[in-house]
């Protein structure tokens, strides 16, 4: 397997996808509502946001009454163990893919009391990436009423960049998902 060492130039303000641009806070609030409004709770599983998208959550003050818990798995091991993700399944496609994202979403349903949640990985970088799975590609799992929905994106940016992009789209896919 070809290793591609990438380290992007950041980028300025300007150079933000539209997304990036939006607050965190902003659609948390939206989801927050969404959520309360049915009664649900919240679980999220990260594996190169490692969290981000849970402490965001937890930021903001009430969170508990729809935030149920978060699942940190950066290591193929722990999306196994802790959310059941197949280990075949991960040696199969690899830890970044499609099917694992999917996997991550539905397993945190599985292993939390919760009736939504979202589900992260990807290659942060700098290092990582390889022609198939460049640095910037992460793939996103939602489990929202009943179906599960999943999406390819990539990032452009530093470590930081990247990581802030997943946690922004994740969230902002999640509050279009709960709207639907």
């Amino acid at each position: 397997m070809e290793v591609l060492l990438v380290s992007p130039p950041p980028l300025s303000k300007d150079e933000l996808p539209e997304l990036d641009k939006q607050a965190p806070e902003a659609i948390l609030m939206d989801i927050s509502g969404q959520l309360l409004a049915r009664g649900w709770m919240l679980a999220t599983a990260e594996s190169c946001t490692g969290g981000l998208i849970a402490a965001a959550c937890t930021d903001l003050a009430g969170s508990s009454q729809w935030f149920e818990r978060g699942f940190v798995t950066y290591s193929n091991a722990a999306k196994t163990e802790m959310l059941g993700v197949p280990a075949q399944l991960i040696e199969q496609h690899g830890a970044v893919s499609e099917p694992v994202a999917r996997a991550m979403a539905e397993g945190a349903l599985a292993h939390a009391h919760a009736q939504v949640a979202v589900a992260v990985t990807g290659v942060a970088g700098p290092t990582g990436g390889s022609a198939d799975k460049p640095v910037g590609m992460v793939w996103f799992g939602w489990r929202v009423n009943g179906r599960t929905t999943s999406e390819r994106q990539l990032f452009a940016g530093n470590r930081a960049q990247v990581r802030a992009a997943a946690l922004r789209h994740g969230l902002q896919r999640l509050a279009q998902l709960l709207r639907a």
